[in-house]
């Protein structure tokens, strides 16, 4: 006979009954447990390494392609390092605007903490009171427009004495290397605003060789940030031994510099008081700034400042040889202004709405900075829906900005028309479009004479001199493949002829 149905169950709701506070538990502890982050979208990793394996020689090329197929706000994970990778101004807005204050820090990675003196300077120090302070300083007494103009005529005067040596071997006709004339210009400019005397001859090239390892070892590839249990590769590699080598050329240069400004023998004289003057003075008067702080903003103004203005003139030079038209344009605007004064004033700038529409074309479209130094958030956001976490490196591309196609038409055209009736500025109002100098908190403080003096410079050199190929190369041969390293310079010299504009009294 069969059971009733009731009778039959009955077994099972025992069991049911004895396994109820095993689920219970097991549920509790489920509700109690959090969620995994949902983080933006991203290509597959391999275990340890990541997706280091996807990065290639110049890395903002291969978080373009990869940001292709995974969208401008993309996650990946760099060994060890979870990182958030930023492509479309949109997405940057989000960061460096509404989030701001949560991603403002520094990723502490190892080249930059060493030539940092440990993080004491601005551009890599983490954020917090001491670096506000810092900044505070660099600000008022370094980069101030008042402190910015006090220096124009030595701008003027270098700009002047670089046009005469151009005019100077012009006679013959042989091609210039300018890429090196440009670097010789804007490290004088720099080196008398910041440590009261410039580089010529001899010097320049010492000069020259330390900066260049300097940027190879900012933008190089240290083992131990991504992968710490493996940091002996980096001794293997001999990276770790030339990074101290250039750390320790770099410290003494600088002490060499901060000693003949404490120099009480050191010539008294009228010119303006330069920065490592103004750093001395400030760590006289009782504030906490120490001999390493000046190191580490010497460096800072060192590093960026010589190798990012000469970087962008040369760039603009070379697309406007590519470019015959627009060349004759900015030629043309310049030289009716000015007439027959001479050179190039800055005063003259304002009136020069064609050759900064070149400026920014060219910072458009090749950033001497093209990824922004890397950020840190401090803790955990929400962007687009998606969860970032604290202790994320950001990484903003500013260089596949610059090719957004929802952003610009026809995005890898040079043409800088379209900057004619923009409103998209480069000084940091808020327009997300072009941010060669970064934005929010972490905005470069320099920004306005970085600006002005890569301005300066090309409207002297588009007025003051014809330029053609060398003989036998034609536009297309212009080569514009990029140098490795933290500042992207042209990978060959830009050498091209001058020959003085006729209608100017040399």
């Amino acid at each position: 006979m069969a059971l009733p149905s009731t009778m039959a169950s009955l077994p099972f709701l025992f069991l049911g009954l004895s396994f109820f506070p095993l689920l219970l538990l097991l549920t509790r502890k489920r509700e109690g447990q959090t969620a995994a982050p949902k983080l933006p979208p991203g290509p597959a990793k391999l275990p340890i390494i990541g997706n280091l394996h996807q990065l290639g020689k110049h890395t903002h090329h291969s978080l373009w392609q990869l940001s292709q197929q995974h969208g401008p706000l993309m996650h990946l994970k760099l060994g060890k390092i979870p990182t958030l990778v930023v492509s479309s101004p949109s997405m940057a807005r989000e960061i460096l605007k509404t989030h701001d204050h949560e991603c403002c820090s520094r990723a502490p990675l190892f080249p930059f903490t060493k030539l940092s003196y440990g993080c004491l300077d601005v551009a890599f120090a983490p954020y917090g009171d001491q670096w506000r302070e810092l900044r505070k300083v660099c600000i008022i007494e370094l980069f101030s427009n008042k402190k910015v103009l006090s220096f124009r005529s030595m701008r003027e005067e270098e700009i002047h004495r670089t046009m005469n040596l151009i005019s100077s071997c012009s006679n013959d006709l042989n091609p210039i290397n300018l890429s090196k004339v440009l670097f010789s210009l804007s490290s004088s400019i720099v080196c008398r605003t910041a440590f009261g005397r410039g580089y010529h001859g001899g010097e320049e090239g010492r000069f020259h060789k330390l900066l260049k390892e300097a940027q190879a070892m900012l933008g190089g590839f240290f083992v131990a940030d991504y992968l710490p249990t493996f940091g002996w590769v980096d001794m293997l590699t001999g990276m770790r031994a030339r990074l101290e080598k250039i750390f320790l050329e770099l410290d003494d240069f600088y002490q060499q510099l901060i000693d003949e400004h404490i120099d009480p023998t050191r010539p008294q004289d009228d010119q303006d008081e330069d920065t490592i003057d103004a750093l001395l003075r400030i760590q006289k008067d009782g504030n906490y700034i120490t001999q390493d702080h000046i190191k580490g903003v010497l460096m800072n103004i060192f590093i960026a400042g010589t190798g990012t203005s000469s970087a962008t003139v040369e760039w603009a030079m070379a697309e406007l040889m590519r470019h015959p038209q627009a060349m004759k344009k900015a030629q043309d605007e310049v030289r009716g202004f000015v007439g027959r004064k001479g050179r190039v004033e800055e005063s003259d700038l304002h009136q020069l709405h064609y050759i900064k529409s070149v400026v920014k074309e060219a910072m458009r479209l090749r950033p001497a900075g093209a990824i922004l130094i890397p950020r840190e958030t401090m803790k955990h956001f929400m962007i687009d829906g998606y969860d970032v976490p604290p202790k994320t490196m950001v990484l903003i591309n500013a260089w596949a900005m610059g090719r957004d196609a929802d952003t610009w038409h026809k995005p890898n055209e040079f043409y800088p028309e379209r900057f004619m009736d923009s409103s998209s500025e480069l000084k940091g109002h808020g327009n997300f479009e072009l941010i060669p100098f970064g934005e929010g908190r972490r905005i470069c403080p320099a920004k306005h004479l970085g600006l002005l003096l890569v301005e300066l410079v090309l409207a002297n050199l588009l007025y003051c001199f014809d330029w053609e190929l060398p003989s036998g190369m034609r536009t297309e041969d212009v080569d514009m493949e990029e140098a490795a390293g933290l500042t992207a310079h042209r990978k060959s010299a830009l050498c091209l002829v001058a020959k003085r504009y006729s209608e100017m009294d040399w």
